[in-house]
């Protein structure tokens, strides 16, 4: 099948050699080319949305860049769309004026909650939006069975979504003692991937260099979960693309960087795997990792590379990541390389922003959708009373998850608590507050307890639906009542995040499709998580670090060291649930 019609071949080939003119000439301007790690000059002629020559040309229209810097559009190896709270339309609208013009995204989250039809809702509205969004289908479906979510992806699934041209292979394979293991169905959905040539993620947290043998035997041949400049190079060393994550949680570049050097910076790329949406507006997606990386000593132009060319070529994207002839029109005119200041953002050669002013026309293209997102998954739990939020303690020697700010590991402390009338109460003095898992899929009931230290509140409650990977309930508070109050809120909104203290709701953020995502306009959303935030800010001590997306952290078991799911506390060095209590033998 021709991805290319004959006439638009002839026509590129005709602008090429000169003999019509380009539908736009972009002029004047310094281009980075990304193969050669050199600045080049010359025209740039696009038609029909590709570049087809530099040089010397003529086009319809022509724009002078005015001396300035031109980059290929920055690509984002590995994201959740879902973790911006942001449906892929409004994402999109974000991204882009921060120069990202594709993204490989991994609709795990959705796809927990809501299944087949969770995936399908993502590729459905993506193909309406003038950005390339590509998907690595969710390979853990559930993520772990320590735990209960709402759907299951077998090989079966998953494989009519391969015909999807938008479809690039299997996202990050969590699940390493299932491959470990040879489990018949992790081993059937990695030989369907391999048998129709495509790609296969990685998600190698907590594994030693000799397990990566294990992932890399398997296929697998990326990882972004690296934590120190060790672990890049062991994955470097035995051939993984090594992805460099700086998302709104984990940030890993600063201790990653000194694994890069000029011999193996072409294996690098850059990813933000989870950012929300004040941070995206705030700071940028990768055009902020790259910004950081080059104020940190890396060559600008390596970094631009790491941002762009090696995304694309980690991803065989044989037409996006270079500024060349018969590559596609993504683009950015910078007003300067050191400080990646975006002047305009082209996609398929035209503009989407300039000086920060969206283009919003180009997102009002319409594509019949089968499905609606405020219909794909109800909240379905029985009725909460304080009764099973109780923590029995027959002594104060306890486990406790200690916050380690801004990494999604955590501590396992063994401290001793506040004990009356035989339950753990918690303690402001010492930041031991209670943190609880409410299964939310299936009405099951099944209610996971346990203490956490380093919230910092002084009253009140939080809690979000947003929880990885199978993202149930979970709610951290000074009381029992305050968290039941949090937790009746979010369930009240079919899903969200929300602030109370004593009986009153200070602040919420409804997301209704499917419990993680809003279909509101972005600057709306990132209104309401201010408010949330500034609501935080009343019922604690001053924070260094998210206290939503660190909550949602909180109830992933595939992630060092102790966490807590519907089911329990869970140790992942055990890989087992353990009890709250420590009972002295």
């Amino acid at each position: 099948m021709r991805n290319v019609e004959t006439g638009t071949l002839e026509k590129r080939i005709k602008v090429a050699a000169k003999k019509i003119p380009a539908d736009l000439v972009i002029k004047n301007g310094t281009i980075v080319n990304v193969f050669t790690g050199e600045f080049m000059s010359g025209d740039i002629a696009i038609t029909e949305g590709m570049i087809v020559g530099i040089g010397s040309y003529d086009g319809v229209e022509t724009i002078d860049a005015q001396n300035k810097v031109i980059v290929p559009g920055f690509i984002d190896g590995h994201v959740h769309i879902e973790s911006s709270l942001l449906t892929p339309k409004e994402f999109s609208k974000v991204v882009l004026q921060h120069g990202v013009t594709s993204v490989i995204t991994d609709p795990h989250e959705i796809a927990n909650v809501a299944g087949v039809d969770g995936i399908q809702f993502m590729l459905e509205e993506a193909k309406s939006l003038p950005m390339d969004i590509y998907v690595m289908l969710s390979s853990c479906v559930p993520a772990t069975a320590f735990e209960n979510n709402g759907a299951l992806l077998n090989a079966e699934q998953l494989e009519p979504f391969l015909s999807e041209p938008e479809v690039l292979g299997l996202a990050e394979v969590m699940d390493f003692f299932s491959v470990k293991n040879g489990d018949s169905v992790m081993m059937d959905k990695l030989a369907m991937v391999q048998e129709a040539d495509r790609y296969i993620d990685g998600h190698a947290a907590g594994l030693t260099r000799e397990e990566l043998n294990i992932y890399l035997a398997a296929g697998i041949r990326t990882d972004h979960e690296s934590i120190d400049a060790q672990e890049a190079k062991d994955r470097l060393d035995l051939g993984m693309h090594l992805m460099i994550r700086e998302g709104t949680v984990a940030k890993d570049l600063m201790a990653l960087l000194p694994a890069v050097t000029a011999k193996n910076a072409r294996r690098c790329l850059f990813v933000t795997d989870d950012k929300l949406i004040d941070d995206l507006l705030a700071e940028g997606s990768i055009d902020h990792i790259v910004r950081l990386a080059i104020q940190k000593g890396l060559d600008p132009i390596t970094a631009i590379q790491m941002g762009t060319l090696n995304t694309a070529e980690c991803f065989n994207l044989k037409h996006l990541g270079a500024i060349a002839p018969g590559y596609q029109a993504d683009f950015l005119i910078l007003d300067d390389l050191e400080t990646v200041a975006i002047d305009q953002v082209y996609k398929k050669g035209v503009m989407i922003s300039d000086n920060g002013n969206l283009t919003t026309a180009l997102f009002e293209t319409k594509v019949e959708k089968k499905l609606i997102g405020a219909n794909l998954a109800k909240i379905n739990t029985q009725e909460l009373t304080t009764t099973a939020l109780a923590v029995p303690l027959t002594n104060p020697l306890c486990n406790v998850i200690k916050i380690i700010p801004n990494s999604l590991i955590t501590n396992h402390l063994k401290e001793n608590v506040t004990v009356k009338n035989g339950c753990f109460v918690p303690s402001i003095e010492s930041d031991q507050l209670k943190i609880v898992v409410i299964e939310r899929h299936n009405g099951t009931n099944h209610v996971g307890l346990g203490i956490v230290k380093g919230f910092r509140l002084t009253k009140g409650a939080i809690a979000t639906t947003v929880a990885h990977d199978s993202h149930n309930i979970v709610a951290v508070g000074t009381s029992d009542q305050e968290i039941l109050k949090a937790v009746e809120q979010v369930i009240r909104t079919n899903g969200g995040l929300t602030v109370v203290a004593g009986e009153e709701v200070l602040a919420s953020l409804a997301l209704p499709v499917a419990g993680l995502m809003t279909e509101s306009d972005y600057l709306v959303v990132n209104q309401q998580l201010k408010e949330l935030n500034q609501a935080v800010a009343t019922i604690g001590k001053e924070l260094n670090f998210n206290p939503f997306l660190t909550l949602s952290f909180l109830t992933l078991p595939v992630i060092p060291k102790l966490k807590l799911t519907d089911l329990g506390l869970f140790d992942f060095e055990q890989s087992a649930h353990i009890p709250i209590q420590i009972i002295n033998k």
